[in-house]
């Protein structure tokens, strides 16, 4: 397995909507991802490559000193594997590299692995979104870090 991690770009949509549709209970749909990538100046995405293949992905909106994941998912093949981790990093250090001083989420409160794999990066649980996700009706945690990565100096952002 050699997986690089890479800002996703249009040609990566079907593939991160196939993952996300395999994945969530309310996925996006492939028309989001496609304007994620073209009209939302504030989305970055980061996707994990395995010899041309995506893997996974994490997004955010970053607004000013504020990242917002919106969505991170890992392929079921992978899972279990320290790609989740991986891609999730690769993002917050994307993230602090923008500008980012502290990162939010909201998770289903029944959803333990996504929740262990934030409080591993770092998210301290900050509140609950009563009834949040209109399939079931679930509460969502409200979570946050505030431990961003260093800056890297050498940062270009890349198109």
């Amino acid at each position: 397995m050699s997986i690089c991690y890479r800002r996703m770009t249009s040609a990566d949509v079907e593939q991160v909507h196939a993952i996300e549709t395999a994945t969530f209970a309310e996925p996006w749909s492939l028309e989001s991802f496609q304007e994620e990538m073209t009209r939302n100046v504030c989305a970055r995405y980061i996707v994990a490559e395995d010899t041309g293949k995506i893997v996974a992905y994490a997004g955010a909106w970053l607004i000013l000193e504020e990242g917002h994941i919106t969505n991170v998912a890992v392929d079921s093949a992978y899972r279990g594997q320290g790609v989740g981790t991986a891609v999730l990093k690769a993002l917050m250090q994307y993230a602090a590299n923008m500008g980012v001083q502290y990162m939010t989420l909201e998770v289903r409160r029944s959803n333990l692995v996504a929740q262990k794999l934030y409080r591993a990066a770092g998210f301290i649980e900050l509140g609950v979104r009563k009834r949040y996700y209109t399939d079931n009706g679930e509460d969502a945690l409200l979570m946050v870090c505030q431990s961003m990565p260093e800056v890297e100096e050498d940062f270009t952002e890349v198109e």
